[in-house]
């Protein structure tokens, strides 16, 4: 699974998450159109890797994508905050006030919340139709590809200079 998790990371770092750094004020901006592509080839990665070490049976299966598409959903909304909250960071990291840090800090940390509200909320309909152990190994999954997103996403972001 270590190995597939590596590919997983070399995928997302090929589509450009690694691309020109945030903290780069010279890059151009990444447009809509782009951005939306490359949300979608990510969750099609996702959905393959998780598919690829879930290990489903054909009647789990069944049973497992629907409530895995609405997860997803959930977390997308999610997601969409955290890349708002990324956006303006960028932004204002050279000279954000006090008052905006602030806001941001009780952003990420809201969004933080929200995500693991996400996640606990589908505990019980991921139970219903896998078996425990599989559904502990589902959120392995989730936390080992969410890690490394998080660590790519934070490798690129600058800190708050002095």
């Amino acid at each position: 699974m270590r190995t597939r998790i590596a590919v997983l990371g070399a995928t997302l770092l090929g589509l450009g998450l690694a691309g020109p750094s945030v903290a780069d004020e010279h890059a151009a901006p990444a447009d809509e159109a782009t951005l939306e592509l490359l949300v979608d080839t990510i969750q099609t990665n996702k959905k393959a890797l998780i598919a690829a070490n879930l290990l489903l049976e054909p009647d789990e299966a069944v049973l497992f994508w629907p409530v895995y598409d609405r997860y997803q959903a959930d977390l997308d909304s999610v997601a969409l905050r955290f890349v708002t909250l990324v956006r303006d960071y960028t932004q204002h990291y050279k000279t954000m006030d006090g008052a905006l840090a602030r806001k941001l800090v009780d952003e990420s940390l809201a969004i933080e919340h929200d995500r693991a509200a996400v996640r606990k909320k589908y505990v019980e309909p991921f139970m219903e139709v896998l078996p425990g152990r599989k559904v502990a190994r589902f959120y392995q999954i989730e936390n080992k590809l969410h890690a490394v997103v998080r660590y790519e996403i934070a490798r690129e972001i600058p800190v708050i200079p002095d």
